[in-house]
């Protein structure tokens, strides 16, 4: 019990309905046992409701006694005879020989009487309207079925009537309010189990707090779902890109193997690649990289505008022009060391490779409400929109074409968005229509 939410519930439930209905019958055993006089006892009392209804009777015109008793007879499926002392009936109906039994049986003294018959009782009552109307009410109470009498004659069996109907209302209230829960807890066993397409059926918006747990599990499947296929495709893609170096250097090992007179050329080669291995390494791991401390502060003014400088120098054999934009005389944020500097640069330098020939880069320095907006426009093919995201995450190429003759390991943006989110900001790409638009947003210090 103690593990299980659904025992909780209901059992909370039901001890609480049963505290409800042991004080209803506690309050109907008292307003029962009220003491009544002798005379009422001899003459067998009515029901209290019967008593309003004679009270009715007496006091109503006679004219509203025909619309009491259709009521009645409507309303609660009994008859109503109302009755002079001559014996004729008020109402025009027939008497049947039990109501006229009861009638005859009271008197001064005793002004009610009751006849029980196989079908139900008659009930008697003399209605004081006045000297000159005495009037005498006769009601037919049909006799209820055993177990409605067994339920009227035992209160102890009318409350574990209650209990046990509440008990199913309380087990099926328990049900529905863990219902979620237990799908919550299914899809979890399915997600740990390495089914990350487990999701819960709920509506997209609206519903109860169980609802809301089922959108954030689901939100929270998606994201490990992409987590893990992004994991995934980076493994594939690492292996990749060391597949190249490394069988260069096999080749290279083997070739100085057998050719000892090109060892100095087959080591130059070796180095190389393995310079190119660290190098790759390197780049992976600032492009993992969760956390950073901005111990230092960093003017984006002139950083950008040596950067622009730089790259406009990089770019001119082959008439490409890099150009700074900006108003500012200084716009400090908080870095680590140079890591805003690399950032910068590997989208710079990812402009100038894909701009056309004669064109320029633009790089535009603005403020922002929390910042800085750094925008770098290139005159390039620009990206496929289904692709705008995706070259941002390591090793991918929008060419997908795997050698080095594009340069590059598909890592520099990839490094320069985690940079700038380790600083608090934001980096998105989108098509100008004549080329690709780079937007670094960066909290002001």
């Amino acid at each position: 019990m103690r593990g299980n939410l659904f025992i909780k519930i209901f059992l909370g439930f039901w001890l609480v309905t049963i505290a409800v209905l042991a004080s209803w019958s506690l309050a109907v055993k008292y307003f029962e046992d009220v003491p009544v006089s002798t005379a009422e006892e001899r003459s067998g009392a009515p029901p209290r409701h019967l008593l309003r209804l004679f009270y009715a009777l007496e006091n109503e015109p006679l004219s509203q006694l025909p619309e009491i008793a259709d009521r009645m007879r409507r309303d609660h499926n009994v008859d109503l005879y109302i009755l002079r002392r001559d014996g004729t009936e008020l109402l025009a109906q027939s008497v049947p020989p039990p109501a006229r039994r009861a009638a005859a049986q009271v008197s001064p003294e005793h002004r009610r009487a009751v006849v029980r018959t196989d079908t139900g009782s008659f009930v008697a009552h003399v209605l004081n309207r006045g000297p000159r109307e005495q009037l005498i009410a006769v009601v037919k109470i049909t006799a209820p079925r055993r177990l409605v009498a067994a339920l009227s004659a035992n209160p102890l069996l009318r409350l574990g009537m209650a209990i046990v109907i509440s008990g199913v209302l309380c087990f099926l209230l328990s049900r529905l309010l863990t219902r979620r829960v237990r799908a919550l807890q299914g899809a979890s066993q399915r997600l740990a189990d390495g089914d990350l397409d487990a999701r819960i059926a709920v509506r997209d918006s609206g519903g109860d707090e169980t609802d809301a747990l089922a959108r954030d599990f689901n939100s929270m499947a998606e994201q490990l779902q992409t987590r893990i296929d992004s994991q995934k495709r980076l493994l594939q893609d690492v292996s990749h890109e060391l597949r190249s170096p490394l069988a260069r250097l096999r080749i290279a090992l083997a070739l100085a193997q057998e050719q000892p007179d090109s060892t100095d050329k087959q080591l130059a080669r070796i180095e190389q690649e393995a310079e190119r291995l660290d190098e790759l390494i390197g780049q992976l791991l600032s492009s993992q990289a969760e956390s950073i401390s901005l111990d230092t502060h960093i003017d984006l003014v002139p950083l950008l505008r040596d950067l622009a400088k730089d790259a406009d120098f990089e770019g001119k054999p082959d008439g490409k022009r890099v150009a700074l934009f900006t108003d500012r005389e200084e716009a400090i944020v908080a870095s680590s060391g140079d890591l805003l500097q690399k950032c910068f640069e590997n989208i710079l330098r990812n402009a100038l490779k894909y701009t056309s020939t004669d064109t320029e880069v633009t790089v535009d320095l603005r403020v922002t409400n929390d910042g800085f907006s750094v925008c770098i426009e290139d005159r390039g093919p620009g990206v496929p929109e289904n692709e705008l995201e995706r070259i941002f995450d390591p090793l991918y190429r929008v060419d997908t074409v795997r050698h080095r003759a594009t340069g590059g390991y598909g890592l520099g943006l990839a490094i320069a968005r985690r940079a700038i989110e380790q600083h608090g900001g934001e980096l998105q790409a989108l098509n100008t229509g004549d080329g690709l638009r780079v937007i670094a947003v960066l909290p002001a210090e």
